[in-house]
């Protein structure tokens, strides 16, 4: 069941341990959140999201329960999942990266460790990281919160692709599109897009992999391409290493939004 007008309301991730029937359980955040933040009132609605896809509406009723009135159809998805394989930058970086590329619609977010990576994260990192990507899907009206990988080193990181390419639940391959930043080098990032997207069979998953200060070394390029990557560029400019995944997600979120208005 749809409802007509939404957009004015608030939204709350909640954990599926916390819906019981049509009522869900608020946590002593949330209902400081709901109270004493967004100034709500008993009565009043708010929407709930799963972080998994589906959005409720739900009235709060002044405690620490809510009512689910009905569930609400949206989509604020991209059209084709789209991986980001991130180089962690120096300082909290990673923070603006994250924020911004789950407000453009990243499905999934890997950290990686390159050989230039100077960023040593303390194991709370996560954590935090994961707390932004929340509140960012929250505040953009995704269905869907990214999800968050540990940091793991560049080529545990493309074993660990390879190996999720392959659906065990089929026994078969997951056609990928899997495309590195390089600095001016390869094709632009949008033509080989192009290139792909107007082949028959549309990938069913793309992945797009940025490089830290100083850039991916040459075996670091060489690794990606074993791993059929397809080295790109973003232009002549050099991007920082906090400018690129950001300028890389808008251009790939645009592109597949584009093509899925112009094929309706």
């Amino acid at each position: 069941m749809d409802t007509p007008d939404v957009g004015g309301l608030q939204r709350v991730t909640i954990a599926p341990s916390q819906q019981q029937g049509d009522q869900l359980h608020l946590s002593d955040a949330q209902i400081h959140y709901l109270g004493r933040v967004l100034r709500l009132q008993p009565g009043e609605s708010f929407i709930a999201m799963d972080g998994q896809g589906t959005w409720w509406l739900a009235t709060w009723q002044g405690n620490a329960i809510a009512h689910i009135a009905h569930e609400i159809l949206a989509t604020t998805e991209l059209p084709i999942p789209l991986v980001l394989m991130v180089a962690m930058p120096k300082g909290n970086g990673m923070d603006e990266i994250i924020r911004q590329t789950t407000e453009l619609g990243v499905a999934e977010i890997w950290p990686v460790m390159s050989d230039r990576t100077l960023l040593q994260p303390s194991p709370n990192k996560l954590g935090r990281w994961q707390r932004i990507a929340t509140e960012a899907a929250e505040q953009s009206e995704r269905q869907r919160v990214p999800k968050l990988y540990p940091p793991r080193p560049w080529p545990a990181a493309l074993e660990a692709l390879q190996m999720a390419t392959h659906d065990s639940s089929e026994s078969k391959e997951r056609a990928i599109a899997a495309f590195l930043c390089t600095a001016r080098q390869g094709v632009l990032l949008r033509d080989s897009l192009s290139q792909v997207l107007s082949q028959s069979g549309s990938p069913t998953q793309i992945v797009v992999a940025t490089g830290p200060e100083g850039g991916w070394t040459d075996a670091e390029v060489e690794q990606a391409i074993a791993h059929s990557f397809t080295a790109v560029s973003l232009g002549r400019r050099i991007l920082r290493a906090i400018t690129a995944p950001i300028a890389a997600t808008t251009l790939i979120a645009h592109h597949l939004e584009a093509s899925q208005a112009m094929s309706r």
